[in-house]
């Protein structure tokens, strides 16, 4: 199982200079076979007898002609721009399946990072050794015990980070407290409502900043541009992004691991994240909810502990259904927060009743795939049935 672990560098002067000089080289290697890929394409359906091209015959012609055209890399680790290289290839296979669009050019200041094999650098206590550097301090020491994959090194606003790859087999997590199912039901005004009606509200960082982000930004557009006093506006403006988005995972890792540590199986709803950004209304305060990410980390963090997530599909009517007697309403819009049941005649609350749905379809659904009714005593002993245990794959 591949983890990766997020440490903040503390580099100085000298340090944070080199880290930036091996960033620029990754940038300028993985433009630089993009354009040459385009380039060799165009040739190669000009005339068929040419080879395509590929990311190791871009290596191969990149290594012939750095040290007369490009005498600079040379600086750096020779990791730097071959691993960005084999990125650009990572890439290109994606356009090509479908699972990305066509690779773009990276850019200063957004794409300032560059890879590491596991050949190239160590890790001992808090330090990490870079070639052609050497030590580098750690804010902390490595969590996770196993084979070193490879570690990727990248800038956010003034801060580098070391984001550490881990081959691990075992992780020394308890299992989930077993306090049953639970289903979670996410929302713009409340993040996540628990069928048992506990409610967490989110953090809603871009919402309470946007006013000083708003400030940051006119004052940004009146700086001169490639004047001292526009770098250190923008350098102002992202920091606060990054504070921004440090709140927002902060608040997601608390709340998913609340939930994984106490419930075994969870239930939630495969939202359409894209088609609900299309409303211009709420665009801003779904995306400051960070729904993808909470699924994310949880769907992790249960396969840590031996639990599972059970999503529901898309078109499941959770907020329509009646979870007293199973009568579906045939149209409830957003602002109807409180409906009655007119099968049953009960009240209910429309997310407290869609989460209790989500409990009772993932109930349902580990039912059945764990054989019919025996699963059910064994999960009131606390026991964990076959079908549930495993570790999700990363990569």
């Amino acid at each position: 199982m591949l983890i990766a672990h997020r440490i903040r560098l503390d580099p100085n002067n000298v340090q944070a200079t080199y880290l930036s000089r091996a960033a620029g080289v990754a940038r300028f290697a993985y433009n630089w076979a993009l354009d040459e890929w385009g380039k060799q394409y165009e040739a190669c359906k000009a005339d068929p007898s040419l080879p395509k091209p590929s990311e190791a015959a871009l290596r191969r012609q990149l290594n012939a002609i750095k040290r007369e055209q490009f005498p600079w890399m040379l600086e750096v680790t020779k990791n730097a721009p071959q691993m960005a290289i084999m990125q650009l290839g990572r890439a290109f296979d994606n356009f090509f399946n479908k699972r990305a669009r066509y690779p773009t050019f990276r850019r200063k200041g957004r794409d300032d990072r560059f890879t590491l094999s596991n050949d190239q650098f160590r890790v001992e206590d808090k330090r990490i050794r870079i070639p052609k550097l050497g030590w580098v301090r750690m804010c902390e020491a490595l969590r996770f015990t196993g084979r070193i994959v490879s570690a990727t090194v990248c800038r956010v606003a003034d801060h580098w980070y070391a984001s550490i790859t881990v081959d691990t087999h075992e992780l020394s997590l308890p299992p989930a407290e077993n306090q049953g199912a639970v289903g979670v039901d996410f929302g713009v005004s409340t993040l996540a409502t628990l069928s048992t009606g506990e409610k967490f509200e989110g953090p809603k960082a871009l919402h309470a900043l946007l006013p000083r982000l708003r400030r940051l930004s006119r004052s940004l557009s009146c700086k001169v541009k490639g004047s001292r006093n526009r770098a250190k506006e923008k350098l102002k403006l992202a920091r606060l992004h990054a504070r921004i988005g440090n709140i927002r995972r902060d608040s997601l890792h608390q709340l998913s691991t609340s939930i994984t540590r106490r419930f075994h199986t969870i239930g939630i709803e495969d939202l359409n994240v894209k088609g609900m950004l299309a409303n211009g209304c709420l665009a801003r305060a779904i995306s400051d909810m960070g729904f993808h990410e909470l699924r994310r980390q949880m769907e992790y963090k249960a396969a840590w502990r031996g639990g599972r997530v059970v999503v529901a599909d898309r078109w499941y009517p959770s907020s329509k259904l009646c979870s007293g007697c199973g009568y579906r309403m045939e149209a409830l819009s957003l602002a109807i927060r409180h409906w009655a049941c007119p099968g049953c005649g009960t009240a209910h609350e429309r997310d407290v009743n869609a989460a209790v749905n989500l409990r009772s379809h993932a109930v349902s659904s580990t039912v059945s795939a764990c054989g019919g009714e025996g699963s059910g005593p064994a999960r009131e002993r606390g026991e964990i049935g076959p079908c549930e245990v495993g570790i999700r794959q990363q990569s």
